[in-house]
């Protein structure tokens, strides 16, 4: 089930289908671009609602990764149960800082460092103070990471 706890770690489960996978059976690393962008979308769903609404109610707010570092660690394979985690690392003025690992149980196989700015009319804008404060739950204070 998804969803964000108090520390502010969410939490996507992904089952893994052939059509996530390469010709040997294992995960294409695309697919994993994929599953994450899928934690980042549920996590702002669940903490601000649908990203379309906040579109229209923030006058063409939008979001776009500006920067991902990837590190493949271990392979999933075709009916692997995953879990998606993200959490917010750091906040700036008009960028969130969030990181991200793909686990198949406690096993860590993928890790993220993904940068994503607010833009508006294809320009950065600082991050509304309402969503701000939801990407901060439990007083998490900038450039601070969840083991």
């Amino acid at each position: 089930m998804s969803g964000t706890d108090p520390s502010g770690l969410h939490s996507l489960p992904v089952r893994v289908y052939y059509e996530d996978t390469d010709f040997s059976g294992f995960v294409y690393h695309a697919s994993y671009l994929r599953f994450m962008e899928r934690g980042r979308t549920e996590l702002l769903r669940g903490l601000a609602g649908d990203q379309s609404d906040l579109h229209r109610d923030a006058a063409g707010l939008h979001f776009v990764v500006r920067r991902m570092v990837i590190d493949y660690v271990k392979p999933a394979r075709m009916d692997d149960l995953l879990e998606i985690r993200t959490w917010t690392a750091a906040m700036k003025g008009a960028s969130m800082h969030l990181a991200q690992e793909v686990r198949r149980g406690d096993l860590v196989l993928v890790k993220a460092e993904v940068v994503v700015a607010c833009v508006r009319d294809g320009r950065a804008i600082r991050l509304p103070d309402t969503l701000r404060a939801a990407l901060m739950p439990g007083g998490l204070q900038a450039d601070t990471a969840l083991p």
